[in-house]
């Protein structure tokens, strides 16, 4: 949802900025399934736009509910963070400061 702040952007377009970060790469067999789920909760709408390239594009745009959802998970995922990192270091001592 954060790929959507600053504004609409289209399904292939979230998928181009996912695999920018390295890390979150994703296929459509995710990214959209994912995208219908957002859709169903309310928390993006989707609007056909014409391209002059092809066919239509569905542009998904950040509900309010999706900003304030946004938001909430934003002010916990430090926290959320720590506590994965917290979980992982359990079976390694040299994540610990143990040798």
């Amino acid at each position: 949802m954060s790929l959507l702040r600053s504004g609409p952007r289209y399904g292939t377009e979230l998928l181009a900025a996912s695999a920018e970060t390295g890390a979150l790469a994703t296929s459509q067999g995710t990214a959209y399934p994912l995208l219908a789920r957002l859709r169903r909760e309310e928390l993006v709408t989707t609007d056909r736009i014409e391209s002059p390239n092809g066919p239509p594009r569905r542009f998904c745009t950040l509900t309010p509910q999706g900003r304030a959802a946004l938001e909430d998970f934003s002010s916990v995922r430090a926290e959320f963070t720590d506590a994965v990192d917290r979980v992982l270091a359990l079976d390694r001592p040299h994540l610990r400061g143990e040798r």
